[in-house]
This record gives C-alpha cells, structure tokens and sequence, in this order.
C-alpha cells in the first residue's frame, strides 16, 4: 500500500492547491440539505481527485461525497472513499480547520488514510502496518488516567446547539474544532485526547482519519461500541463516534453509557 499512499499524498497536495485558489476568494456556494453547504472548491478538488486517483487505479472502486454514488463500489475488492473539503462550513469562514481526506478501503478495512490541511500544510497519513506519520514524522495516540483531565475534540455545530452542555464538568476541556478528519487527524497525532461526535457522520468523514488512528495505536468505535465496516451501501455511521487511544475510548464510551 505504499505506492497508493504516496499517490493519495500527493493527489492530496494538488487538490489542496486548487482549495487555496478559492480560499478567502469568490466562489458560488449551494446547500446540499439543511446545514450542508457545498462550494465550487469541493467539486473542483472532487474533479482532480476523481482524475488522478482513478486513473491510477482503475479496477478501484469510488465514494466521495461530492460524486453521485454508484453501486458499482460494492463489487470492488478495494475503493477510494474520499472527501474533496472535509469542514465546508469552516472553509467559508474563513476557519483553517479543515482537510482534503482520501482513504482506500480493502474489503471493508481502512488501509490507507491521508489527511492534507492546505492552509497549515499540516500532512497527516497511515497504510496498514506501517504506522502513522505528520509531517513525516511518527504519531501516537496518548491518554490521560483520568477522563476528568482528557481533552475532547469534538464539533464546532454541535456545541452551539448545546449538545455537549450536559458533559461541560466531566472532561477536562472540551474543544471545538472544525472538520471531522481534521480531529481524527489531530487525536492521532497526540494533540487531544479524544475525538467524540454525538451525531451520525459519514463514511468520507471518518475513513482516513479512522486508518490513520488506528496505525497510532488507537481505536474507532460507533456509540453502540463497534468496529466500522467501510464501503457499505447504506454509508452513515450511526449515532455518533468516538475515537483515540485504545483505553481512552472505553473509559469515555462508559461515560456516554452512564448518561444515556
């Protein structure tokens, strides 16, 4: 998987080059549904990806958030899951929290996961059994003992809509960030202890982000305690998602048990 991963790397770097032409510039934004912008940035990276990634592997299968899904993928032995802008919403405000995120899935298992953050330059990226690394150098998941010291990385939007209010007293910070793979990213690497969502996500939203913690010794697992299963038809993660150092995550997964 090394040769795919320097291939997502660099696709990566370029699609994140074309984000920075529209970055604090004009583009046109649209809304998907309710709360789900989408911008000329996403689908002008979307085009380059798709591009380069499936010319390089054509026998790969292909899910991104920005291309009209096929059923095809579910045939697919191995498929690219990608998410052109991960964090449109802090993109358009000008926020540098979020990240072009590009996994492959092997029969159902994130092998290979990058995260490219076009305005810090920040590289985040794992294969199956070779570790994790930023900027090249290694990452590791790290913990705190107690679950009253950890910081929790979690969503910008559902802090705002008071959904984390009830754990304001239990962690030891709780820390808004923008794009989801940018706080898988950033767990991985050490930066927090925790990465928590209260609310479905998707599978371009985690995928990489969830190979790249799971090389740094971590562990991803949905609110009812299991192991994501990648390139399913039906691709929301439900009811939300917790992520990080192995022994972390249970001890948070037993505080969302206690208070549901």
């Amino acid at each position: 998987m090394v040769k795919e991963l320097n291939l997502a790397v660099r696709a990566a770097k370029e699609a994140g080059a074309i984000i920075m032409e529209y970055y604090k510039a004009d583009y046109e934004i649209h809304d998907k549904g309710y709360h789900n912008p989408v911008t000329t940035a996403d689908h002008a990276a979307d085009s380059l990806l798709k591009e380069m990634l499936t010319e390089s592997c054509p026998d790969y299968g292909w899910l991104s958030e920005e291309t009209v899904d096929s059923p095809d993928r579910l045939s697919k032995e191995r498929v690219w899951v990608v998410d052109p802008l991960d964090g449109t919403k802090e993109f358009i405000e000008g926020v540098p929290q979020f990240v072009v995120s590009i996994a492959i899935v092997e029969n159902g298992e994130p092998v290979v996961g990058v995260l490219y953050n076009p305005v810090t330059k920040d590289t985040f990226a794992a294969a199956k059994g070779e570790g994790a690394f930023l900027n090249d150098k290694p990452i590791h998941c790290v913990t705190k003992d107690s679950v009253g010291d950890m910081v929790i990385l979690n969503s910008r939007s559902e802090t705002r809509r008071g959904l984390w209010e009830p754990f304001a007293n239990t962690f030891g910070e709780l820390r808004a960030i923008g794009s989801v793979a940018y706080k898988l990213g950033l767990t991985a690497a050490g930066k927090a202890d925790i990465f928590a969502s209260l609310r479905p996500k998707n599978e371009w939203d985690i995928c990489a982000g969830n190979c790249i913690i799971n090389e740094a010794g971590g562990k991803l697992i949905d609110l009812n305690g299991n192991i994501r299963r990648y390139n399913q038809e039906y691709t929301i993660i439900e009811p939300g998602l917790i992520a990080g150092e192995t022994e972390a995550v249970a001890k948070v997964m037993n505080v969302f048990k206690d208070y549901a």
